[in-house]
């Protein structure tokens, strides 16, 4: 069985807190309006696409993502595999959303699927099946497993998300599955994508939006996924924790009565009772300890978060 170290939780348990208590808001505001939820579905697919193929390599900017997927558009210069790689990802996402129900229990033909709709066209022969050879990670600090040991590993991993044995919240136990599936590498080519998707499937079926990891975040992410090699999972819990809030906060903003005013924190900082300048902000921003999303390369928070974190401070002195 996994061995997973949980000491980060008492760092994060009010982060998770608010995270399920922002879930509890989206779910008592449903149904939401049918356009709205159309809308913002859509968008967040193809920021999904292009956000999880961009830090495969994939070079289609968002826009021309958008006229791929949306319009049927071949982009000149653009590799053919470029395309396919847009396509697929649309098709499995797709097939995601048709199979994450509130009864869902993850199985390995679900993840062989997915593998299969993100490879198709592009390593058919390799599309849906567990590689049968080694490989190596450029840049990672590790060696996966042997290819004889992979089939058995992914079904433990399985066995551990279904059991789950050391009661981890929905949240924690999407980001350790990633990081255990990055591990296994049961493929050849398509573990990122493929694993992004099947996290995001954990999540949904517990009725949280996909948490998208942005391509700016790429550095980061892959820091994160290194460090939890050697136990620690705290950056990667964070990095989790920071994609799901920013697409529950896009969920919220859309509904009629929220009264959550998010706005860019070089125009918060500027606001009268504000005490703090932008670095500061910035830095709450990106350790979690404030309610804020990222939009590109911009954090965006609200004057509430930041009096929040003031009350709490001189609750705890």
């Amino acid at each position: 069985m996994w061995k997973i170290d949980v000491t980060y939780k008492p760092e994060f348990q009010a982060t998770f807190d608010r995270l399920y208590e922002k879930k509890a808001i989206l779910k008592n505001s449903r149904p939401l309006p049918e356009i709205a939820l159309k809308k913002i579905k859509e968008a967040l697919s193809i920021e999904w696409i292009y956000n999880s193929n961009s830090i495969e390599g994939n070079t289609l900017s968002l826009r021309e993502t958008q006229m791929v997927l949306q319009e049927g558009i071949t982009i000149k210069g653009k590799s053919l595999r470029e395309h396919f790689e847009a396509k697929n990802h649309e098709n499995a996402i797709h097939y995601l959303y048709d199979i994450a129900k509130n009864d869902y229990t993850i199985s390995s033909k679900d993840i062989l699927s997915l593998h299969q709709l993100v490879m198709r066209s592009i390593e058919d022969e390799y599309a849906g099946r567990l590689r049968n050879g080694g490989v190596r990670i450029s840049g990672a600090n590790f060696v996966p497993p042997n290819a004889n040991k992979v089939s058995d590993l992914l079904e433990e991993l399985i066995t551990f998300v279904i059991q789950n044995p050391l009661g981890l919240n929905d949240i924690e136990l999407a980001a350790i599955f990633h990081h255990k599936f990055v591990w296994i590498h049961p493929f050849f080519d398509g573990n990122g994508r493929t694993v992004r998707l099947v996290m995001n499937l954990l999540l949904m079926r517990k009725g949280f939006p996909p948490a998208i990891i942005l391509k700016n975040d790429r550095k980061k992410y892959y820091e994160a996924l290194n460090q939890a090699n050697n136990g620690n999972y705290k950056k990667l819990i964070l990095l989790m924790c920071q994609a799901v809030e920013r697409t529950l906060n896009i969920y919220i903003g859309s509904l009629p009565d929220n009264d959550y005013d998010f706005q860019e924190i070089t125009n918060l900082v500027q606001e009268p009772g504000v005490p703090y300048g932008q670095e500061y902000i910035s830095l709450l921003a990106r350790q979690g300890k404030i309610d804020a999303y990222k939009e590109g390369r911009n954090w965006l928070t609200t004057k509430k978060a930041i009096e929040d974190y003031i009350e709490n401070r001189q609750r705890k002195r």
